[in-house]
């Protein structure tokens, strides 16, 4: 019998983060557990257990906790969510724990990997201990990854200890149908706030449309989640907006949601921008599509149809297909299924990835 057990590090609140939560004017914001990558991995468990195979997903402190949670659960397979663990660790846990095999899941791009520092180093350094293994979550970073360490090591070693896993995300319910948008447009482009999520140029291109539309403009942003130098984006989107009329173009801030709560917020926008400069999977974009909200996306959302994609480098771009999905022809119900039939797509393609990779071990 497969069991799996996914192993996440427990997200702690960062200095930047800390500044925001506790300064005078966000007072009512609270911190909140959950992440992306914790709902990345939840999702993935909940979808392996109604398919069959039994999985579980822990959170723990750091490295030395790792033996404890395998010995309890006793897996054929460990899943370590993102690179937390170092290298010389599986030292250690192989030796405990023979029969394990151990899966690195990587959820992000090179680009993304070559301002973590350690990430490009450790991910080639795991693959030097027996049966541990690198799985990134997209076809473009699996492809990476596979030429990466073909180099390093060898072509064999590149096509056994690679492997592909995808995301998954739930979907649930029918999604009702958008009113047209009013004096006041609001328009949520959540998430982390850091350099690659472009939110500055996403920002500009909002308020240009609503500029051209006369409208009114709520620009929704996340500012408890700061990552990898996110604090000065923060202060050039709120410098930005400091510039503009405020009765008209307005930032709104909202702290860090428990997913339920944050799928409300997410249907009250009238559209989402996620043009992201690199992504593997985009949980936020994944939100908006459940939830029935137009969105503009970048090519990186490669599940998403090329109707929803925008230029990330041009706010010109973003601006247009902002009009396309708002002001075009079609309702955008119609335009809401077609990016719906994608993430199904997608899930259906991830359900049979999974399935494939553990059923041999049945």
């Amino acid at each position: 019998m497969v069991k799996l057990l996914f192993i996440l590090k427990r997200r702690e609140m960062t200095a930047e983060e800390g500044n925001i939560l506790h300064s005078e004017n966000k007072k009512d914001f609270k911190y909140c557990i959950s992440s992306g990558l914790r709902n990345s991995a939840g999702f993935v468990v909940d979808m392996l257990n109604k398919h069959g195979m039994q999985a579980k997903m822990v959170e723990v402190i750091d490295n030395n906790c790792i033996d404890r949670e395998v010995t309890q659960y006793d897996p054929t397979h460990v899943i370590i969510e993102a690179f937390w663990v170092v290298p010389e660790k599986f030292e250690v846990l192989t030796k405990l724990h023979p029969r394990v095999r151990w899966i690195i899941r990587n959820h992000s791009d090179l680009p993304f990997l070559a301002n973590e520092g350690s990430a490009v180093d450790w991910s080639l350094r795991y693959l030097k201990y027996k049966d541990v293994y690198i799985a990134p979550n997209s076809p473009q970073t699996f492809e990476d990854t596979k030429k990466m360490v073909a180099a390093a090591y060898s072509s064999l070693v590149s096509r056994y200890k690679v492997i592909y896993l995808p995301n998954y995300y739930p979907l649930q319910g029918k999604f009702r149908a958008r009113d047209s948008v009013g004096e006041t447009m609001n328009v949520g482009c959540f998430g982390a706030i850091r350099p690659f999520k472009n939110h500055l140029v996403q920002a500009v291109a909002a308020v240009h449309y609503a500029q051209v539309h006369h409208k009114n403009l709520r620009f929704h942003i996340n500012v408890a989640r700061i990552e990898d130098r996110g604090n000065s984006v923060l202060r050039s989107i709120r410098g930005f907006f400091a510039n503009l009329d405020s009765k008209k173009y307005r930032l709104i801030e909202h702290g860090w949601f428990q997913h339920s709560d944050f799928l409300g917020l997410v249907n009250s926008m009238d559209i989402g921008l996620q043009a992201s400069f690199t992504e593997t999977f985009n949980i936020v974009a994944a939100d908006f599509v459940s939830q029935g909200v137009p969105i503009v996306v970048s090519k990186e959302i490669d599940w998403m149809p090329n109707y929803f994609v925008a230029d990330h480098t041009d706010a010109e771009s973003i601006f247009h297909k902002m009009e396309d999905l708002l002001q075009g022809w079609n309702p955008f119900d119609i335009k809401a299924r077609y990016a719906l039939s994608g993430l199904e797509d997608y899930n259906k393609k991830s359900v049979q990835v999974w399935t494939k990779e553990f059923t041999e071990y049945l």
